[in-house]
């Protein structure tokens, strides 16, 4: 199993915690190690995670991926046992890949600046505003849990902490202040002493940059 992805992109970070919390093997293959054009010939989307499973098929799309992992795999489960749980969790998540990381990654950013002509300013507006919101209802959506847990939506982390916690990295690379949302940072604090959140972070990935001063590239 090949997870073709880079060191800093939200959605294969969000993969590898999976991936780490079940206790799956695979191979972590950097796309800038794929011949040119190589990976628009595996994943015609172009878009960052694309988990190649074997025999031609090869899965786009961090969320397909996800539910193939937690179908393919089930044990441990990502998902809260109890129904009403498990559907709350699945609304956390889409709300951040949908809401706030689809609207915030870098490919939406160049678009203003270099399409639609947009100042620094404007693109600073432009996150601020759509990463306040959704984390406004992250943190709401926890405050309003029926019990309490240390992590997300349970006892241990699982689908929604896995969205959260890249989600929560990248804002920061990006400036975004995340004091006002304390229910989100203790979750994020109990997240990252754990190893299979430790061994997806960027730093941890073998393409990820040795020398100082690394300028941005493509982060989905």
């Amino acid at each position: 199993m090949r997870l073709i992805s880079r060191w800093q992109n939200s959605a294969g970070e969000r993969v590898r915690i999976a991936l780490n919390l079940k206790g799956i093997a695979y191979r972590h293959v950097p796309v800038s190690s794929l011949e040119p054009g190589e990976y628009r010939r595996l994943n015609p989307q172009g878009l960052l995670p694309a988990l190649d499973i074997g025999g031609g098929h090869v899965v786009p799309q961090s969320s397909a991926i996800l539910s193939y992992i937690e179908e393919t795999y089930p044990d441990p489960s990502l998902l809260p046992e109890d129904p009403a749980l498990r559907a709350e969790a699945r609304g956390f998540a889409a709300h951040i890949a949908s809401e706030m990381h689809a609207l915030t990654v870098q490919r939406v950013r160049h678009f203003q600046r270099d399409d639609l002509g947009a100042g620094e300013a404007e693109v600073k507006r432009w996150l601020a505003h759509w990463l306040s919101l959704g984390f406004t209802a992250l943190e709401e959506t926890l405050a309003r849990r029926q019990s309490p847990s240390p992590f997300c939506f349970g006892d241990r982390p699982s689908w929604a902490d896995l969205h959260l916690i890249p989600q929560m990295s990248s804002a920061r690379r990006l400036g975004h202040d995340l004091t006002p949302y304390p229910l989100l940072l203790a979750v994020e604090q109990r997240c990252v002493t754990l190893e299979a959140f430790r061994a997806a972070r960027p730093e941890a990935q073998p393409d990820f940059p040795k020398t100082d001063g690394q300028a941005e590239t493509a982060s989905y």
